[in-house]
């Protein structure tokens, strides 16, 4: 049977479709090196420099999403088309998983589904869907514009909007912003 140590840990991983990371670690009171005793016992997987994973927590549609902010660190978000296809907004289909984070990442070897990019991100448009630090929709649509078609954000924002994901409040102003965008 784990121990309570295991057992702490896993908890934290279930809130993060089964991934943990050493900060993660030491928050709990665990040091890290633990997390390497498990991996060479096969009860984690390494999945990136500082990144593990509990293979018993099933993949789901939003686990490539997770495991990308938590490859880039602390203050990173969700962000751009990624967040439109958490959604299943514009067809978004992205090649890579952009992620914002307002500070420099200095890890090697970045995998290539991740695109990094460097910048601060106002709290009103920051959130969490399905447990994943975000931007906002509105947000999304807004970076999204030098790669989704107007018409395609202008259907996702009207959908956004009928499934709740925008405020009535701000949809006036960002419709408009997405009409006269030129992306």
């Amino acid at each position: 049977m784990p121990g309570d140590t295991w057992e702490t840990l896993f908890e934290v991983a279930l809130d993060q479709y089964g991934f943990i990371t050493g900060g993660d670690a030491e928050r709990a009171g665990v040091n890290r090196k633990y997390l390497n005793d498990l991996k060479r016992r096969g009860v984690l997987e390494h999945t990136a420099y500082g990144l593990y994973r509990f293979p018993q927590v099933p993949v789901t549609p939003y686990t490539p999403f997770m495991e990308a902010v938590l490859w880039v660190g602390a203050d990173a978000v969700l962000s751009h088309d990624a967040v439109l296809s958490l959604h299943g907004l514009a067809n978004a289909n992205p090649s890579v998983i952009r992620v914002s984070t307002p500070r420099r990442v200095r890890k090697s070897d970045p995998p290539a589904a991740i695109k990094v990019i460097r910048r601060a991100i106002p709290d009103e448009d920051l959130t969490r869907y399905e447990g994943i630090p975000s931007t906002t929709v509105a947000r999304a649509l807004l970076d999204s514009r030098d790669l989704i078609t107007r018409s395609r954000l202008l259907q996702a924002a009207h959908q956004a909007r009928a499934e709740g994901l925008i405020p009535r409040r701000m949809f006036g102003d960002l419709l408009e912003r997405l009409e006269t965008a030129d992306g």
